[in-house]
């Protein structure tokens, strides 16, 4: 089974202004001269961590990784203003020929999926290829699968009950979330952001992980991500005018890779096998005994051998 390459540090650094008070982390790592990847974290608002760099050959790859508007190393953080998914798309075309790069490799996984697919429909000659992980549509029923009743909370009644402790009863989850993240009381926006984000984390891995859970829920990397992931939730994800099956055709000449755990009880791999069928030019490959996580060994496996089959384009 296939490991995460070593690591590598960046051997340049940018600090991008891109508009509407956001300034983003930019690093490229690898071989200058290399096969151009771009790395998608996801969330939205998760951030690229080191662990971002080693999915790729480093001898091979020149591996452009970044943080997106208000999380990681990106300025200001949790800036929510001008932070929509048209502002990322654009983002991603700055960065690009900001390094002077033609085209390039798109590797995503969860939001980072969901961002890739729209950057790939919107400009598809500047893409090579597509590898996805934790494939997000950010359908409707995707939505409700992540935060109502019926969906991944009858798994995990217990977890969802602590979820939805942090906010009063409501059906608008969305909005009950939003309103506490962003009031003016702090104890309480704390404790709706923890609690949208040790629900994430908790049912993220095939199986639970305390340790990873209890630290980054209560992390401000974790209080951050949590609200600017219910600010496009609240928002269709910038999706409801742009369905991504429904411009599937755009992809037509773009190679992809689809990595999805068979587990996933955060984006169900339904959205995966949808995604394929209107793709006949991507491959999917679902992996048993891995749920969402990168961090899974199954899917390292899979997303490395997706890399290393890539960098020959």
């Amino acid at each position: 089974m296939r490991g995460l390459y070593p690591d590598i540090e960046p051997y340049q650094q940018h600090q991008l202004p891109v508009g509407g008070g956001h300034s983003l982390y930019v690093e490229e790592c690898g071989n200058p001269d290399g096969q151009p990847v771009v790395f998608l974290h996801g969330g939205p608002g998760a951030g690229a961590g080191p662990a971002a760099r080693r999915f790729f050959n480093p001898s091979r790859y020149r591996i452009v990784v970044f943080d997106q508007r208000g999380c990681g190393r990106s300025t200001p953080a949790g800036l929510t203003e001008h932070n929509q998914l048209p502002d990322l798309i654009n983002d991603l075309e700055s960065i690009r020929q900001h390094l002077g790069i033609d085209r390039w490799v798109v590797f995503g996984g969860s939001w980072g999926s969901t961002l890739g697919l729209a950057y790939a429909q919107d400009y598809p000659g500047r893409v090579l290829g597509l590898i996805l992980r934790g494939v997000f549509l950010g359908r409707q029923r995707d939505l409700d699968w992540f935060i109502g009743p019926d969906g991944a909370a009858r798994l995990f009644p217990d977890y969802y009950a602590d979820f939805t402790a942090a906010v009063a009863p409501r059906t608008d989850l969305a909005d009950a979330f939003h309103e506490r993240m962003f009031g003016a009381n702090e104890l309480q926006a704390r404790q709706a952001a923890t609690a949208w984000t040790l629900w994430e984390s908790r049912i993220a891995t095939l199986l639970p992980n305390p340790f990873f859970t209890k630290r980054f829920a209560a992390s401000k990397a974790g209080q951050i991500m949590a609200k600017i992931e219910c600010h496009y939730f609240r928002d269709a994800c910038g999706l409801a005018d742009r369905p991504i099956l429904v411009r599937a055709d755009a992809l037509a000449n773009i190679p992809g890779i689809i990595v999805q755990g068979r587990q996933d009880v955060v984006c169900p791999p339904d959205g995966a096998v949808a995604l394929n069928k209107a793709w006949p030019n991507s491959q999917l490959q679902l992996i048993p005994g891995a749920a969402h996580s990168a961090s899974e060994a199954p899917l390292i496996d899979a997303l490395v051998r997706a890399t290393d089959q890539f960098a020959r384009l």
